[in-house]
């Protein structure tokens, strides 16, 4: 029997022709991207469309399982199917290139491409992550001592974001050399509902001269805060040498107002005395002339008018008695 080798080698090659286009695919790598959110974002197909080709999006948190959207490139038409996504994509007529506008860190996962292309399907890989925007670090002087000094001039503070996503850091600088540094990844806790609180803590002493920074940062941005000590440490213990001193001028206030009542109150008691002795003298003592006590430091008005009344009654009695004589 012959066989023709020529015509099984050519069934051969067309058959594995058709098996390397069937497989045809840009290759099994994944291209990472990574966004900012609120931002827009680009995943592009990287290649020539073809007149009848048809294009497919898939979207999955952890494998693309479910159609974003579909592209017919001789009618020019999409079809939206996620409605999630709805609002957020559109495909570039031109490219095929999926473009994801104000995304969000839902969009977060895996994208897969595939054009539909007779004979062969081309499929392409992304793995998009969306990073959520960074606060601005907050440095706060801490109220309890420092741990690592019992000096009176050691000042403790903090440096705290808030609201952190995944991939975030929080780092101490001084000048250019890393201080400390601690990441969400560190605290081993789930970050999904963005509302983790990220401190770091640093001792400096009140007259360091040293340039001191506290850096928040995710693998896209950073926010820098520049520590003050002199504003920070100083003020606060400027605050507590007035409350003190407050303290001190109220007492003394309080004590100087107790002595001013009480010797107040003597001096009455003393004129309600020289007012009693008055009126005795008014009733009890003969029309003579007196000399004014030494000992009574105050003389009440009372007291000027008994006065003026026994020297009244001494001249009208001199006068009675001139009469008589003559």
């Amino acid at each position: 029997m012959h066989v023709d080798h020529l015509n099984i080698f050519k069934f051969i090659s067309a058959s594995q022709c058709v098996c390397l286009c069937c497989s045809g695919v840009f290759g099994d790598e994944v291209k990472s991207v990574s966004v900012m959110e609120g931002h827009s974002v680009t995943l592009h197909t990287d290649t020539e469309l073809h007149t009848h080709d048809v294009i497919e999006w898939m979207f999955g948190v952890q494998s693309p399982d479910e159609i974003i959207a579909e592209f017919y490139r001789e009618a020019n038409i999409t079809s939206f199917i996620n409605e999630r996504l709805k609002n957020h994509v559109e495909i570039d007529a031109q490219t095929g290139s999926l473009i994801i506008t104000n995304i969000t860190t839902q969009h977060t996962g895996r994208y897969q491409l595939e054009i539909n292309r007779k004979p062969s399907a081309h499929i392409r890989h992304f793995n998009l992550t969306v990073y959520a925007r960074l606060s601005v670090p907050v440095i706060s002087r801490v109220s309890s001592q420092c741990s690592s000094s019992s000096s009176s001039s050691c000042c403790c503070v903090l440096c705290s974001v808030m609201n952190v996503s995944h991939d975030v850091s929080v780092s101490w600088y001084k000048g250019k050399s890393l201080l400390s540094s601690i990441s969400v990844s560190d605290l081993n806790i789930s970050v999904s509902d963005l509302n983790i609180r990220l401190s770091l803590p640093l001792e400096v002493e009140y007259q360091d001269t040293n340039t001191y920074r506290c850096v928040v940062n995710n693998p896209i941005t950073n926010h820098t805060q520049h520590l003050h000590i002199t504003q920070l440490c100083h003020t606060s213990a400027g605050l507590t040498f007035v409350l003190i001193c407050c303290a001190v001028v109220g007492f003394l206030t309080i004590v100087t107002a107790l002595l001013i009542f009480y010797i107040s109150r003597k001096h009455r008691k003393t004129i309600n005395k020289d007012h009693q002795t008055g009126e005795e003298e008014i009733t009890y003592a003969e029309p003579t002339f007196c000399e004014r006590p030494t000992h009574k430091p105050v003389r009440s008005f009372m007291t000027d008018h008994v006065e003026l009344l026994q020297s009244f009654i001494q001249i009208n009695l001199r006068k009675i008695h001139l009469k008589l004589n003559s």
